[in-house]
Order: C-alpha cells, then sequence, then structure tokens
C-alpha cells in the first residue's frame, strides 16, 4: 500500500468512528511512523510503505479510532513555540492556554528578573514556555502527580532549563517555600457534573485529577488564591486559567482576598479565559 492509500484508508475508519480532523489525524500519525514532516508525505503519495511500517500505522489509526488522543499515540505536543514530550496521564496542552504565556510575557515585559509558581505544572508547557522566553527568570512547578513531576523535568531537561527551574510533588495546601513575582496555573476547573459530557478524547483519556474542579468547577481555583494570597510577594500577579463561564464568581473570590482585578483575556474563540489580578497589601 502508498501513502495516499494508507492516508485514505485511515480517513474512512476515523470518520466511521466520529473523529473530527480524520484526515489531519491520519496524516501526522503516518508521518510520526515514518520519522518525516507531514510535507513529505503530500511530495510522496506514490511511494510504498514497508509491511512493519504499515502494521505500526494501522494499530495507531485502530487506536485513534477509538478516541485515544494523538498527543498520546505520538508522545510530543506543540505549545507555544516548543514540542513537548507527552505521557499518557497528563493533561495535553491545549492552544487555549497560550493566552497565559502571551499576557505573563506582556505584564513582564520590562523586567529583568521574576520569580515565578506554576500550580499544578502537568507537562511543564506553562513554566518552561515563560523561562524560554525569559532568560533571567526562576521558577517553581508544583503538582500532585509524581508523573507530571517526572516529565516536567524531562521537559526541562529537553531545553536545557534545569539550573533555572525545580519541581516539587506536593498539593499547594502543603506549599509554603518562597516569594513570588508572579503565580500562575492552569487549575482543574470543569465542573465534577459536566465531565461525562466532555469530548470523548477527553473524557476517556485525559487525567480527571487535571480537570475535576468541584461541584461548581471553582474548588482548585479557590485554594490557589489563597495560597497566593501568602506566597505571592506584595504588588506580586497572579495569572489563572478559567472556565469559560466562571468570570464573575473568581472575581469575586479575588476581590474577598484582596486582589485587583487587571484583565480578563479572551481565548481564540472569544470565550473569557484567563484573569490577571494583583494582591493588593
Amino acid at each position: 500500500m502508498n501513502i495516499y492509500n494508507a492516508i485514505k484508508e485511515g480517513t474512512k475508519i476515523l470518520k466511521k468512528n466520529n473523529i473530527k480532523f480524520s484526515a489531519l489525524d491520519c496524516e501526522i500519525l503516518l508521518a510520526e511512523v515514518l520519522k518525516k514532516q507531514r510535507k513529505y508525505l503530500i511530495l510522496n503519495l506514490d511511494k510504498k510503505l514497508n509491511r512493519v511500517n504499515l502494521e505500526i500505522y494501522k494499530n495507531l489509526i485502530k487506536q485513534r479510532s477509538n478516541g485515544k488522543p494523538v498527543a498520546y499515540l505520538t508522545k510530543k505536543k506543540d505549545f507555544w513555540n516548543s514540542e513537548f514530550i507527552i505521557k499518557e496521564g497528563i493533561l495535553i496542552p491545549r492552544p487555549d492556554t497560550e493566552v497565559l504565556i502571551e499576557a505573563t510575557l506582556e505584564l513582564f515585559k520590562y523586567k529583568d528578573y521574576a520569580n515565578i509558581l506554576d500550580v499544578g505544572v502537568g507537562s511543564g508547557c506553562i513554566i518552561l514556555s515563560i523561562l524560554k522566553e525569559k532568560q533571567c527568570f526562576y521558577g517553581t512547578g508544583i503538582d500532585v502527580s509524581s508523573k507530571s513531576i517526572s516529565l516536567s523535568k524531562l521537559n526541562a531537561k529537553k531545553f536545557s532549563l534545569e539550573n533555572r527551574v525545580k519541581f516539587i510533588k506536593t498539593d499547594v495546601d502543603n506549599f509554603c517555600h518562597g516569594k513570588y513575582d508572579l503565580i500562575i496555573s492552569n487549575p482543574p476547573y470543569v465542573n465534577s457534573g459536566k465531565i461525562k459530557y466532555l469530548e470523548k478524547d477527553v473524557r476517556n483519556f485525559e487525567p480527571k485529577l487535571a480537570l475535576d474542579g468541584g461541584l461548581d468547577g471553582t474548588f482548585k481555583i479557590f485554594k490557589i488564591i489563597e495560597k497566593a494570597s501568602t506566597l505571592l510577594k506584595s504588588n506580586g500577579r497572579l495569572v489563572l486559567e478559567i472556565g469559560y463561564d466562571q468570570k464573575t464568581k473568581i472575581i469575586g473570590l479575588l476581590k474577598k482576598r484582596r486582589f485587583y482585578i487587571n484583565n480578563i483575556i479572551k481565548d481564540y474563540a472569544k470565550n473569557d479565559r484567563c484573569i490577571i489580578s494583583t494582591k493588593i497589601n
């Protein structure tokens, strides 16, 4: 079977199983099997696949047809301007989270130094993206998942950032080390009752720990705000990713803990996605 027919057959299988971007997913998976870029496929549609590569590709298509995310199959995901290593059991970085990076870089545009805390560090994509852009910033990432801590360390090593970041396995409630210029977080914020309505890729494969925000989705956010009120330096910034319908409640929580609301930023779909606030003395 040649490349053209492999993509065609794979697309047919994925479409039958209601996979949204079936042709694109097939191209990504086949390119991964061949260790080539996608443009290679387009330029070599008539090239025949050997038996081993074809079997590997078919196996990936079968897994994808069951809903397993492409990032778990390829073990990588592009985020901001880097390719991160991704493993099963860790939340897959989303494009919407890039608004946090953009907002932070704008906030600290003229700062030569900052000490950052990333709460719920996951793959390390947020804190490492910022450290790559700001050469004199330092950071700490915390997470309750040992898998996340291991993966963050792996990504830090990949980008040669080990000397500017440390990762600690802990819950935010029990973390009391240091004072920070910035606390940033993409916390679990999905309402517990709505998880079953998420797309099957997310619902069946991504970690509930990184999704479930309690009965109204703000339980973990509340804990972060409480801790940030003691861990931030005077006039330190808190940057939070939020659910599209949580703005009003979270603004209320922030004001109760004496935070000034600087800005609400929308994601690429024009939903409220990021709240920037400042700790008031």
